[in-house]
């Protein structure tokens, strides 16, 4: 298992000024961190009742719109046909400029197949620090802050938030019961924790996502997770989706 973005940030306190009263100008450090969106789709039933050649042509014209950002962004497409009732696709991107992602996602509402389809969820979220690489880059290198995204087969995302008492703990307290969730995960070696920050973008604070090629594994973690104390300052009732990856294409088909 591999808990991403958990390291603790450390900053200077410093009272708030109105007027700053140095005559050189300020200068902040450069953070680097990307992006993330999670965003879900539905497709309309009236999308099956098309004839198979205006699908394929419909289809054609969407995945050239989808890959013509494959430069600025990380993409990755998944299939929750079968496995849930609320969407039946899902694309993780990951970038450094929110512009990319409003102009990629309006691109591919004005085709053919965008307008049959229908938005759920979509959950928008960034990291701390430069942390995802696609799967061929820098091999050897994937540590807390450099991991290959997309290198399993299911992704299982979970939009939490967590109660006022949380906030209430110390730093001290909140570390130690994030390390008792780290401890857990550590056993299952096959898992890809990734939690990135959403608090400021929506009612969420986190989106914590795992990353496995089995699926029983993170049954078996997600349980083992609700017996520890930071779950019970977890808020209830949020989505939990199943999503397998696969080409763009092969999403596409499953719809029908």
């Amino acid at each position: 298992m591999q808990l991403v973005d958990l390291e603790k940030e450390t900053s200077e306190a410093g009272g708030l000024r109105l007027v700053s009263d140095n005559r050189e100008p300020q200068r902040f450090p450069v953070i680097e961190k990307q992006f993330v969106n999670f965003m879900f789709l539905r497709i309309n039933p009236d999308w099956r009742k098309l004839d198979p050649p205006t699908k394929e042509i419909f289809k054609t014209e969407f995945q050239n719109i989808f890959n013509e950002f494959s430069e600025n962004l990380l993409l990755y497409s998944y299939s929750l046909v079968g496995f849930d009732s609320k969407a039946d696709l899902m694309f993780w991107r990951i970038g450094n400029s929110l512009d990319s992602i409003q102009e990629m996602t309006a691109k591919l509402y004005r085709t053919n197949l965008g307008s049959y389809l229908e938005t759920t969820d979509n959950y928008l979220s960034a990291t701390k620090k430069m942390m995802f690489l696609p799967p061929d880059e820098n091999g050897n290198r994937e540590d807390r802050y450099h991991v290959k995204a997309g290198a399993k087969k299911y992704h299982f995302v979970y939009p939490c938030a967590k109660h006022r008492d949380w906030y209430d703990k110390s730093g001290e307290e909140r570390d130690a019961l994030v390390e008792e969730n780290f401890m857990v995960g550590k056993k299952f070696e096959n898992i890809k924790i990734h939690l990135t920050h959403a608090f400021g973008f929506s009612e969420q604070e986190f989106i914590v996502s795992f990353e496995t090629d089995e699926p029983k594994d993170f049954l078996a973690l997600a349980e083992e997770l609700r017996q520890t104390s930071a779950s019970k300052l977890t808020m209830r009732g949020m989505p939990v989706y199943t999503c397998r990856q696969r080409s763009l294409g092969e999403c596409l088909d499953a719809l029908g």
